[in-house]
C-alpha cells in the first residue's frame, strides 16, 4: 500500500501554518502527497510540498507516523519543514490556493484529520506513532451526507492515485 507524507511548514513567528487548497476538493489541507516507489518520506514531502507551493524545504523533525484502522486511508507520516528558498506560488496545477492561517483562527473547510495533525505537531512531543482512529465507515457515512460532492471527489482523486 503506497504511503502518504505530509508537511507543517510554519512562519518565521511560529503562529501561522501553511495550508494548501487542494485543485480535486476545495478543502484546506496540509501540503503533502504519495510516496513514490525507492523514495523516503522525507524525500517526499520536499517534492510535494515543491510541487504544491513553489517552496524548497528541509525537514525540521518528524512528529507522527500515522497508522490506518480499515482501508479508508494510508499510512502517513508528518514533518515539520522549514523553507529554506523559493516564493510561495498562489496556485499550482495541484492546488486553488496557497497561504498561511493563524493557529487560532484555522478556515472551517480545513480537513477534520488535518485539525488534528496540526494539534499534534504544535505539541512539540518525541514522533509518535498514532492510530488514524477518526476515520471510520461511519463517520465517512455522516461526512458523505453533509458533504457527498467532496467525498465523491475525493474518492475518485484517491483511487486513481492508487
Amino acid at each position: 500500500m503506497k504511503q502518504g507524507a505530509l508537511g507543517l511548514i510554519y512562519d518565521l513567528t511560529h503562529t501561522q501554518v501553511l495550508l494548501i487548497q487542494r485543485r480535486d476538493v476545495p478543502v484546506w489541507v496540509l501540503p503533502g502527497g504519495g510516496i513514490d516507489e525507492n523514495e523516503t518520506p522525507e524525500e517526499a514531502i520536499c517534492r510535494e510540498v515543491r510541487e504544491e507551493t513553489g517552496l524548497e524545504v528541509r525537514v525540521v523533525r518528524k512528529v507522527a507516523e500515522y497508522v490506518p484502522i480499515n482501508a479508508l486511508v494510508k499510512p502517513a507520516h508528518l514533518f515539520e519543514c522549514r523553507v529554506i528558498s523559493g516564493l510561495l506560488l498562489t496556485t499550482t496545477s495541484e492546488t486553488r490556493a496557497c497561504a498561511y492561517f493563524c493557529l487560532d483562527n484555522l478556515p472551517q473547510d480545513l480537513f477534520f484529520i488535518h485539525k488534528d495533525f496540526i494539534q499534534d505537531a504544535t505539541a512539540n512531543l518525541p514522533p509518535q506513532q498514532k492510530s488514524l482512529t477518526q476515520v471510520t465507515y461511519w463517520n465517512l457515512a455522516k461526512y458523505f451526507i453533509r458533504h457527498p460532492w467532496q467525498v465523491l471527489r475525493f474518492a475518485r482523486s484517491y483511487f486513481t492515485a492508487s
